[in-house]
C-alpha cells in the first residue's frame, strides 16, 4: 500500500501533464492548421485532354499525369491492396492507429532512427495536401490533429477515393487511373494481379521502387504487396504464386493517344490558355471536345503526307542520310558471315547486329518514317537492317522512283538497277505505302503542305493539317502563313462582276494585254497559262480555263476599289488587299483557313460563317461547362418559339427544315436559339459563282474545253456536285486547290516555307510509267511538267473528298427563285433554239438573260468536235 499510494500519484500526474502538454500542443499549433473544410469540394490537378468529336483522345497538356476516378470505377482488387500494404486497420480506426504508431514508437527506441512513421491513409491524406514530407516531430503532430480533423468531416469511402486519386506515383502519375496508363498502357480494370501489386507498392517510395527505374526493388515490394493480401485473406495461395513469379512487364507509355492530331490540338490549346490562362487551363481537368471527327482528321493528314511525298519523289532523290561504311569493307574482326539470330538471311555487314540495332535506336524520326542500314544491294534489290533487329527487303518497285535530285527543276536519268541509288552500308529511311502497306525507299519532302475543312453551313473544323510533321515544325501554316493565292482568287472576282451587270454568258476578250507603267517605266503584261488565247468567251469558259487577261479585264470593268470592297465580304482583312490590278491574279496574301472560309460563303448560299474548332468543353466529371453555339448559314434561323408547333418527329423537322431553309439539322434535343450568319452575297451570286466552278473541275465535252481541276470529277465517280478551283502563282511559289459541296469546303496548299524557292517541273520518269501507263499523269509521282495547283495541291483535296464523301448521295443546293434557265448558243451567249452541241442551258438571274437570238452566220458547229478526244479520256478512266 505504500508503494501503491505514490504510484497512483505518479500516475495521476503524469496523466495531467501529459494531457495537458497535448491540449496545450494542440490549441498552440490549431490557428496554423489548415481548413480541412476544403477537402469537400477539393478539385484535383488534372491536365487537359483534346479529343475529337467521336471521344478519340488526340492529346494531353500538364505536367501532372492524373485520371480522376470515382471510388465504384476503381478495382477491388486494387483497393483490397492499398489497404492491406499501407493501413490494414483502415476502416476501424478514427484516422490514427494506436497500434502502428505504437510500433513507429518501438522502432525508435530500439534504433534511434525515424524509420517508420506509423502514418494511416488519412494522415498520408492530411501530409499530401497539406503538409511536406520533412520527418519531424512537430510535422507528425500536426499530421495527426488533421488527420482526426479529416475523419470528423469525411466518410472512409470519401477518403479512400481522394486518396487513390491524390497519391504520387513516379513518373508524373499521380493517383492510380494515371499509374496504369503511365507504366502499363491500360486502364486499371485491364490490369492483372501482378500489375495492381507493382502500382500498389508505389506510394512507400515511387522513385526507388517504380518499375521502370528499378524493376529489381518493385519485384521485392511487390513480394511484400502480394504476401500482405495473402495475409489479408484477400487472395488465394495459388493467387500469389503467379502473381509473384510474373515478369516485370511495365515500360513508360505516353498519354493514351488515339489519334495523334497536333496541329489540330495546337490549336485548341492556345484557345484555352486564353480563356483560362495556363495553369487553370493545365491543371482544371478540362475535357475539350474538338469539330473534328477522327476520320475525317486522319484523312486529311494521310493525304497531305502522302501528297508531299509524291510531290518529293516525283522531283529526286536526294540522297542517303550517311554511308556507315564503304561498301567494299570486310568484317576485320572475324573475316565471315554474321549469323543472323533471326532471320534465315546471312548478315554480310562489317559491323555486328548489336552494333547496328543500337545505331538506329539513336536515330530520331517523324511520323511514318524509319531508320534503316542496307546490308546487300542485289541487282533489283536491297536488304535493309530496321530498328527491330529484323531484315527486310525493298524490292525494284519500291526503289524505281529514285532517280537523282540534281535541282528543283531538273532530275537525274532514271535508275536501272538497285546499285544507281544506293551502296552497302548506306543509313537510309523507309516508310509503308499507304496503298499495299510494302516498304519502299522514302525522304523527308523539303516541300510543306497544308489542308483545312470546315462544315460551310456553321464553320465547324472538319479538318486542320499544319504541315507535314508537328515535331518536325510546329509552324501551322494552315493558320498562320500568309501565301500569295494565284488563280483561287477568281471566283471572287467573277462575283464581283455578277454583282455588276456580268452574266455567265457574258462574253469577255480573251486577248494579250500590255499597260505601260509610268512609274516603272516597264510595261505589264499579264499571261494566260498557258500562254494561249481564245478570243471572245464567255464568263463561265473564262473561269473553268482560268484564264489570267481575262480577271483583268473583269476587275477593270468593275473597278479596283469596288473589286476590293467586295472580297471583304468574303472575310478577307483589308490589309491583305493589294491595291492594284495585280489583285486580279492573286497577289494577295492569305491563310488555307481565310481561304476556306471565303470558299465557304459560295458552298453554303451567300453567309459568312465564323471557323470555330471547339465543340464542347466539359470538367473532369464530364458535366458540359460550354458548348458552341456557331452562326449558321440559313436566313431566317429556327429559334425555339419558331418550332412548337411544328411536328415532333425529328424525320418531318429535319425535312421541314431543309426544305425551307436549305440546311438539314439533325435534331437530336430541344431547338435553341440558332443564330444567323450574315449573308453577304446573294444566294442568286452564290450559285451562279458554284456553278462555274463546277465546270472547273469537269471535262465539259471536249479535251480543249477541260476545266483546270478536271482531275477531280474523273477520279471521284463524276460527282456533279463538286465544286473547285485551282491556283497557282508567278514562277510557282504556291499552289492551291480548294473545293466543296454544300456539305463540306476544303483548301489544300502546297509551297516552300522559304517563298523564294519555286515548286519547279519534272521530268518524265519512265520507270513510274511503265508501271500504269493509262492513268500516268493524273495524279501522284508520275506528272510530269511544271508545278501548279492542279499537279502540286489538288491531290490532297481529291484524296481527302474520296474519302469524306465516299458512300454518300449528291446534294446540291435548290436553285434560287430568283434564276432562272435559257438555252443560249454557245459561241456567242445569245438566245437559239437549236437543240444540238451549239447550246446548252445557262442560268441567268431574273432580268439579266439575253433579249436576241443568234445569227445563223454567227453559229459554230461543233457537233463532232471533241467527241473522239472525249472517249479517250473516260477510256484511261
Amino acid at each position: 500500500m505504500k508503494l501503491l499510494k505514490p504510484a497512483l500519484i505518479v500516475i495521476l500526474v503524469t496523466s495531467f501533464v501529459g494531457t495537458a502538454t497535448l491540449l496545450g500542443t494542440y490549441f498552440y499549433i490549431k490557428t496554423d492548421l489548415p481548413n480541412v473544410d476544403v477537402l469537400k469540394d477539393v478539385r484535383l490537378q488534372t491536365p487537359m485532354r483534346i479529343f475529337t468529336q467521336d471521344g478519340k483522345l488526340i492529346s494531353q497538356y500538364g505536367v501532372k499525369r492524373r485520371i480522376p476516378l470515382t471510388l465504384e470505377q476503381i478495382p477491388e482488387q486494387l483497393k483490397q491492396a492499398v489497404i492491406a500494404t499501407e493501413d490494414s486497420r483502415f476502416y476501424d480506426h478514427p484516422g490514427i492507429d494506436p497500434i502502428g504508431m505504437m510500433r513507429a514508437l518501438v522502432n525508435l527506441v530500439v534504433t534511434g532512427e525515424k524509420g517508420q512513421g506509423g502514418s494511416t491513409l488519412t494522415m498520408q491524406m492530411a501530409r499530401d495536401f497539406f503538409l511536406t514530407r520533412e520527418k519531424k516531430y512537430i510535422r507528425k503532430i500536426r499530421e495527426i490533429i488533421l488527420a482526426w480533423h479529416m475523419e470528423q468531416l469525411l466518410s472512409k469511402q470519401e477518403i479512400l477515393e481522394l486518396y487513390l486519386n491524390k497519391v504520387e506515383l513516379g513518373h508524373r502519375a499521380f493517383g492510380f487511373g494515371a499509374a496504369a496508363q503511365v507504366y502499363y498502357g491500360k486502364s486499371l480494370n485491364e490490369l492483372t494481379l501482378a500489375q495492381i501489386a507493382t502500382i500498389a507498392g508505389l506510394p512507400q517510395a515511387p522513385s526507388a521502387l517504380n518499375p521502370i527505374s528499378s524493376p529489381e526493388r518493385s519485384m521485392v515490394r511487390r513480394r511484400i504487396v502480394l504476401l500482405r493480401m495473402l495475409d489479408e485473406e484477400y487472395i488465394t495461395q495459388a493467387q500469389f504464386e503467379q502473381a509473384v513469379n510474373e515478369p516485370v512487364t511495365a515500360k513508360k507509355y505516353g498519354a493514351e493517344i488515339n489519334l495523334d492530331a497536333p496541329y489540330l490540338a495546337d490549336i485548341i490549346y492556345s484557345e484555352m490558355i486564353g480563356l483560362y490562362g495556363k495553369d487553370k487551363a493545365e491543371t482544371g481537368g478540362y475535357q475539350i471536345y474538338s469539330t473534328a471527327s477522327s476520320d475525317l482528321q486522319a484523312a486529311a493528314q494521310q493525304a497531305v503526307r502522302r501528297n508531299l511525298h509524291d510531290y518529293d519523289e516525283r522531283h529526286g532523290y536526294h540522297g542517303v542520310v550517311k554511308q556507315l561504311w564503304a561498301s567494299n569493307e570486310t568484317d576485320d574482326q572475324n573475316g565471315q558471315l554474321l549469323e543472323s539470330a533471326n532471320s534465315e538471311l546471312n548478315n554480310p555487314a562489317p559491323w555486328p547486329e548489336e552494333q547496328m540495332l543500337s545505331y538506329l535506336q539513336d536515330v530520331k524520326t517523324f511520323e511514318s518514317m524509319h531508320p534503316a542500314i542496307v546490308v546487300k544491294v542485289n541487282e533489283q534489290d536491297i536488304i535493309i537492317f530496321n530498328r527491330q533487329g529484323k531484315y527486310s527487303i525493298i524490292d525494284w518497285d519500291g526503289l524505281d522512283w529514285a532517280r537523282p535530285f540534281i535541282n528543283d527543276a531538273k532530275q537525274g536519268q532514271d535508275p536501272k538497277i538497285a546499285s544507281d541509288i544506293v551502296q552497302a552500308g548506306a543509313l537510309i529511311l523507309i516508310r509503308q505505302r499507304e496503298d499495299d502497306l510494302h516498304w519502299q525507299l522514302a525522304q523527308y519532302p523539303q516541300a510543306s503542305g497544308a489542308f483545312v475543312a470546315l462544315d460551310p453551313k456553321n464553320g465547324a473544323a472538319q479538318a486542320v493539317v499544319g504541315g507535314y510533321s508537328f515535331y518536325q515544325s510546329q509552324f501551322n501554316r494552315a493558320t498562320q502563313a500568309k501565301r500569295q493565292v494565284g488563280s483561287n482568287i477568281k471566283p471572287f472576282i467573277y462575283s464581283a462582276a455578277l454583282e455588276n451587270g456580268y452574266t455567265l454568258a457574258s462574253l469577255i476578250n480573251d486577248a494579250p494585254i500590255t499597260q505601260w507603267q509610268s512609274g516603272s517605266g516597264n510595261a505589264w503584261r499579264p499571261e494566260n497559262s498557258p500562254a494561249e488565247y481564245d478570243g471572245p468567251i464567255r464568263m463561265r469558259v473564262a473561269l473553268t480555263k482560268s484564264k489570267n487577261v481575262v480577271s483583268v479585264r473583269l476587275l477593270r470593268a468593275v473597278g479596283l476599289d469596288n473589286v476590293a470592297e467586295h472580297l471583304t465580304r468574303f472575310g478577307f482583312s483589308k490589309d491583305d488587299i493589294p491595291l492594284d490590278e495585280t489583285l486580279s491574279l492573286g497577289s494577295g496574301s492569305h491563310t488555307p483557313l481565310e481561304v476556306a472560309t471565303a470558299m465557304a460563303v459560295i458552298a453554303n448560299g451567300g453567309f459568312l460563317i465564323r471557323p470555330h474548332f471547339i465543340q464542347r468543353i466539359e470538367n473532369e466529371m464530364g458535366e458540359v461547362l460550354w458548348k458552341a453555339n456557331p452562326v449558321n448559314a440559313c436566313n431566317p434561323c429556327v429559334a425555339e418559339s419558331q418550332i412548337n408547333h411544328v411536328n415532333a418527329d425529328p424525320d418531318d423537322l429535319e425535312a421541314r427544315l431543309a426544305a425551307e431553309f436549305g440546311v438539314a439539322q439533325q435534331v437530336d434535343e430541344p431547338v435553341k436559339n440558332i443564330l444567323s450568319a450574315p449573308r453577304v452575297i446573294s444566294a442568286e451570286n452564290a450559285f451562279l459563282v458554284a456553278e462555274m466552278m463546277r465546270s472547273a473541275v469537269q471535262i465539259n465535252g471536249a479535251w480543249d474545253n477541260r476545266g483546270t481541276g478536271w482531275r477531280a470529277a474523273m477520279l471521284m465517280d463524276r460527282r456533279s456536285d463538286i465544286a473547285g478551283k485551282t491556283g497557282t502563282t508567278n514562277d510557282v511559289r504556291d499552289t492551291w486547290f480548294s473545293g466543296f459541296t454544300p456539305d463540306l469546303v476544303a483548301t489544300a496548299w502546297v509551297g516552300f516555307d522559304d517563298n523564294n524557292r519555286r515548286l519547279g517541273r519534272t521530268t518524265q520518269n519512265q520507270n513510274l510509267v511503265n508501271k500504269n501507263p493509262t492513268k500516268f499523269n493524273y495524279i501522284g509521282n508520275a506528272l510530269i511538267g511544271s508545278e501548279s495547283g492542279a499537279h502540286a495541291a489538288q491531290p490532297a483535296w481529291i484524296r481527302f473528298m474520296q474519302h469524306a464523301l465516299a458512300g454518300k448521295p449528291e446534294h446540291l443546293l435548290p436553285m434560287p427563285t430568283d434564276l432562272l434557265t435559257v438555252r443560249i448558243d454557245k459561241g456567242t451567249g445569245k438566245l437559239t433554239n437549236r437543240t444540238d452541241k451549239t447550246s446548252m442551258f445557262e442560268y441567268f438571274t431574273q432580268g439579266t438573260e439575253p433579249q436576241s437570238f443568234v445569227a445563223e452566220a454567227e453559229i459554230i458547229d461543233s457537233a463532232d468536235q471533241g467527241e473522239q478526244s472525249k472517249k479517250q479520256i473516260e477510256d484511261i478512266f
